[in-house]
C-alpha cells in the first residue's frame, strides 16, 4: 500500500481525493493529496485485521476445551474465515474519511502502548528461558562454558545499550535546546540502572533464583530501543534528525514537487525486526512440545495398565507419523484463545502505528509525527520497566502466592 504503483491505483476508489472541505486528509494546495494515499490504505488495511481478531476475541471468550462447539471455529472453517477477512477489507476502503481516521488513530495509539508492554513481556520471558536453560546445561555437563555464554551475551547487551545512549545524546539532544530528549534519556538510564541493582539483592535472587543480569540487560536494551523510537517522532527538526518529511517553505507553497518522503527509516525498520522475533517466540511457545503431547505423556503415570498405555502410545505416535492430529484439548485447551485474538489485535494497531511513522492525519500539513506519539512511546518505557520491576518484587510482597 506505500508502493508508488498500489497508490497510483488508489486514485480510483472513492473516497479518495474529494472535495477538501469533506475530508481532513485533504491538504488542498499544499500538498497533493496522492501523498498520503499509501498510510490511508495502511489505516484501513489494519482496521480490517484488528476488527476480524476483535470479533474472533469476543466470539472465543470463555473456550475452555475442544468440547465446545466453537473450538472447531477456532481450529477449522479457514476458507470461510479467509472470506470474511477479505470482505471486512473491501468494506473498510468505502468507509468515508470524516473522523474515521482520526479516531483510529487514538485507538492505534492505545493499542501500540499495549502490544509495546507484551513486547518487553515476552522478551524478558525468553530471557528467563534462556537463561533457565543454560543454567541446567552447566550444571548437567559441569562445564563453564554455559556461564561463560550467559556472561557474554549479558556484556554484549549492556555494552549495546551504553553504545546506544551516547548516541541518543549525541544525536537528538544539542546544548541550550532538545531539553525534553535530554530528560528522557536521562530518566530512562536512571531506570535501567534501578531494575539492573533490584534484578541482583539478595533477597530478590534468594525470592527468584533464575532472575540475574541477562534478563535485567535485556530489559535495558529494549528500553534503550523505545526510548530511540520515541525520539525520532520527535517533530521538532533541530532534535530530530530523522523526520519523515523535509519542508522549507518554497516546497510547501510550490505544492507537491520537491518533498522528500523516507518511509522506512531505522526505528520502523528494527521495530518490525523486533515484531517478526516476538510473533515467532510466543508462536514457539503456544506449541510447546510438553503441552502438544501432554495426552500422551499422561498415559505413563498409571502403572496397572503399563502394557496398553504402552501400546496406546505407540499407536498414537503412529497416527502422527502419519500426517493425522490428535485432540488433546478435551480437557483443556493449551492456550487462551480469546487472549490470543485480542494480542493480534493490539499487533495490527502497532503494525499500523509503525508502518505510517504515527502521523497523525489531518492535525498538520507536514507528514511528521506528533508529540502524542512521543509520550506514548516514553509512557510505554516507563510503565515496561514498572511492570519489570514489578515480577522481581511481587514474591517479596507476596510470598504466599506462586509465581512459578
Amino acid at each position: 500500500m506505500l508502493s508508488p504503483g498500489v497508490e497510483s491505483k488508489l486514485h480510483k476508489l472513492p473516497w479518495v481525493c474529494d472535495d477538501g472541505a469533506k475530508s481532513p486528509f485533504i491538504l488542498q494546495s499544499h500538498i497533493d493529496c496522492g501523498s498520503l494515499l499509501g498510510q490511508r490504505a495502511v489505516y484501513r488495511m489494519c482496521f480490517a485485521t484488528a476488527i476480524f481478531f476483535f470479533l474472533f476475541t469476543l466470539l472465543m471468550i470463555c473456550v475452555r476445551s475442544s468440547r465446545d462447539p466453537r473450538a472447531a471455529i477456532q481450529n477449522g472453517f479457514w476458507f470461510f474465515k479467509f472470506l470474511i477477512f477479505v470482505g471486512i477489507t473491501v468494506g473498510a476502503f468505502y468507509i468515508p474519511d470524516g473522523s474515521f481516521s482520526n479516531i483510529w488513530f487514538y485507538c492505534g495509539a492505545v493499542g501500540s502502548f499495549l502490544f509495546i508492554l507484551i513486547q518487553l513481556m515476552l522478551l524478558v520471558d525468553f530471557a528467563h528461558s534462556w537463561n533457565q536453560q543454560w543454567l541446567c546445561k552447566a550444571e548437567e555437563s559441569d562445564s563453564r562454558a554455559w556461564y561463560a555464554g550467559l556472561f557474554f551475551f549479558t556484556l554484549l547487551f549492556y555494552t549495546l545499550s551504553i553504545v546506544g545512549m551516547s548516541l541518543l545524546f549525541v544525536y537528538y539532544t544539542h546544548p541550550g535546546i532538545c531539553h525534553e530528549g535530554k530528560i528522557f534519556i536521562s530518566l530512562n538510564i536512571t531506570f535501567c540502572v534501578c531494575v539492573s541493582i533490584v534484578a541482583v539483592l539478595p533477597k530478590v535472587q534468594e525470592a527468584q533464583p533464575n532472575s540475574g543480569l541477562l534478563q535485567a540487560s535485556v530489559v535495558t536494551l529494549y528500553t534503550m530501543f523505545v526510548t530511540w523510537a520515541a525520539l525520532a517522532s520527535v517533530p521538532e527538526q533541530k532534535c530530530n534528525p530523522h523526520l519523515l518529511t523535509e519542508f522549507g517553505n518554497e516546497t510547501v507553497l510550490a505544492g507537491p514537487e520537491g518533498y522528500v518522503t523516507q518511509w522506512w527509516d531505522a526505528p520502523s525498520i528494527v521495530g518490525l525486526i523486533i515484531f517478526i522475533l516476538c510473533t515467532i517466540f510466543i508462536s514457539l511457545r503456544s506449541s510447546d512440545q510438553q503441552q502438544v503431547n501432554n495426552n500422551l505423556m499422561q498415559t505413563e503415570t498409571c502403572p496397572p495398565r503399563l502394557e496398553v498405555t504402552q501400546q496406546q502410545l505407540q499407536q498414537q505416535q503412529m497416527v502422527i507419523c502419519e500426517g493425522q492430529a490428535i485432540d488433546n484439548e478435551q480437557d483443556g485447551v493449551t492456550y487462551n484463545y480469546s487472549f490470543f485474538h485480542f494480542c493480534l489485535v493490539l499487533a495490527s494497531l502497532h503494525i499500523m502505528m509503525t508502518l505510517t511513522n504515527w502521523y497523525r492525519p489531518g492535525e498538520t500539513l507536514k507528514m511528521i509525527s506528533t508529540w502524542i506519539s512521543v509520550w506514548v512511546k516514553i509512557c510505554a518505557s516507563w510503565a515496561g520497566l514498572l511492570l519489570y520491576l514489578w515480577t522481581l518484587v511481587a514474591p517479596l510482597l507476596l510470598p504466599n502466592r506462586d509465581f512459578s
